[in-house]
This record gives structure tokens, sequence and C-alpha cells, in this order.
């Protein structure tokens, strides 16, 4: 499919869902630059793709960062501009909103919400240049939230009015912007996200901690069972190869089952009823 032959700047994309995709539109005969923050990652990108994929050092949260990988994909591509954003690059923050600590909760937020405006602004000329698409990876967390989910939620459901309101502004110039919804998906940012929630548990006070227990418990619970049922980050892939080749791509793309029932849920069940029915699910106190 070397047809394609356009340029595609994905961040995020040192493993996971970012990984998956730039290796699969490199294969598919795209010019990948694939935004890492260790030049190791890169490295290993290079082994698994054809000499078109090229990785550029972005990290989402330095404005420094982006500006140069800006200068350097235009300086690359020229005339031809670009023909895919794809936001991808996230973090997961997992705690009780009571407790967690508000460093952390606008770390999530500028990571999974300013960075994507900020990426977002150094790049929309380039995509205008070439009347190409903007895919922003959300989550099925950015419908419908859950206990302990609270800050990565926000950023997501954030993100998705981001993206609702950049796809009436731009579409003057023929440029379709795009958002997935994942479930879960297997993928790093989970066992780290798992990690760091359990080192913030640690650092509670006993009243608190002992307080948040039996939900803590019951969330992890759950978690672990999804990740069990987790589908692959390649599956992810195909959905953004999709969002970017078709000629008319949907505005949302929801990515698995358990992502389309929660999204049904969101949608048919009034708010209580919702709560009563994840509170039985979660077996969580009452």
């Amino acid at each position: 499919m070397s047809e394609h032959n356009q340029a595609v700047v994905i961040t995020g994309a040192s493993t996971g869902i970012g990984a998956a995709c730039a290796i699969h539109l490199d294969r598919l005969g795209f010019r990948v630059f694939a935004g890492v923050r260790k030049p190791e990652d890169g490295l290993g990108l290079q082994k698994n793709s054809s000499d078109r994929l090229v990785p550029i050092a972005l990290d989402v949260t330095d404005t420094s960062s982006i500006h140069k990988s800006h200068a350097l994909v235009s300086e690359l591509t020229g005339t031809d501009g670009l023909y895919g954003l794809i936001n991808n690059a996230g973090i997961a923050v997992v705690a009780p909103l009571e407790a967690v600590p508000i460093p952390d909760l606008r770390h999530q937020l500028e990571v999974n919400v300013i960075g994507q405006v900020a990426v977002t602004q150094a790049f929309l000329p380039l995509v205008r240049q070439a009347r190409g698409r903007i895919i922003n990876m959300g989550s099925i967390a950015g419908l419908a939230s859950m206990p302990l989910m609270g800050p990565y939620s926000a950023s997501k459901f954030a993100l998705e009015a981001i993206t609702d309101a950049l796809r009436l502004e731009v579409q003057q110039w023929g440029i379709h912007v795009s958002i997935i919804e994942p479930g879960a998906i297997a993928t790093p940012i989970w066992s780290k996200s798992t990690i760091e929630a359990a080192e913030r548990e640690a650092a509670l006070g006993d009243d608190l901690r002992s307080l948040y227990k039996p939900i803590i418990a019951a969330v992890r619970k759950i978690v672990e069972e999804a990740s069990k049922r987790a589908v692959s980050s390649d599956t992810v892939a195909r959905v953004v190869e999709a969002a970017l080749t078709v000629p008319t791509p949907k505005t949302r793309y929801l990515v698995g089952t358990d992502a389309k029932l929660r999204a049904l849920m969101a949608k048919l069940l009034p708010d209580r009823a919702s709560d009563r029915l994840l509170t039985w699910i979660l077996k969580l106190p009452r």
C-alpha cells in the first residue's frame, strides 16, 4: 500500500498503542514520525520498521520539545504537509479524589489535555496544508467514569469536548477530526499506573487508607479481571488505519466489547440506575 506515502505524526509512540500504530502505519506505507521521549525507544521502533519511520524527540509537556519536533517535521515534509496527527500520548493517575496529590492531578491534565492541545496547535498548519486528519486517543473512561478513575476520566472527558470543538473549527479546510474510545487494552500504561496507585495508597494516612480500603480492593480486582480480557494494541492500530484512510471517517470509534457495553449503559441508564449497577458489579460499600 505504498500509494499512501503520506506523513503522520504519532505522540507517545514509545510503547503500547502508540508503538503499535507507528509500526502498523509504517507497514502500510505511511511516512511515520514517531514521538518518543528516550532515544532507545526510537531505536526499538526502527528495528521493527522500514527506513521511512523517523523517531522524533517529543515530550508533549515541553514547549521547546514540541517546537523542535514541528521544525523537523516541517523541514522533512516540505510543501506536502502532514496528512495525519495522532494525539496518543497519555498517562493514568488512579486515586480517590479526596486523596489524589494535587501535583499528580495537575500532571494528569498537563499530559492528557494541555499537551494534546499544545501539539495540535503546533502541527495544525501542516495538517491544513495537506487537508489531513487529526485523531485523538480517548477512552471509554471519557464517556463513563468509575471510582478511583476520576483524574484519568476527567482528562478523557475533556478530550471529548476538545475533539468536538476542534472538529467544527477545522471542517472549513476539509480536515476530519476523530476520537478513538478503547476499552481495556493490553498496554504498559495500566501496569505502570497500578504500581503508582499502590505507591499513593501506601502514602495515605491510616484514616484515609482505612476509609477507602474496600473501594481500592474492589477496583483493583475488576481491573485485574479486565486485563485478562483486554484486546491488543494492534486492534486499536487497525481502527486508527480506518480513521486515516476511509473517505469519510467516523467522529467516534468505540474499540472493544467492554467499551461498547459501557457506552450503551451511559446512554440508556439514568445516573442512579448506573450507580446501582456499578455498585453491584464492583461490590462497592454503601
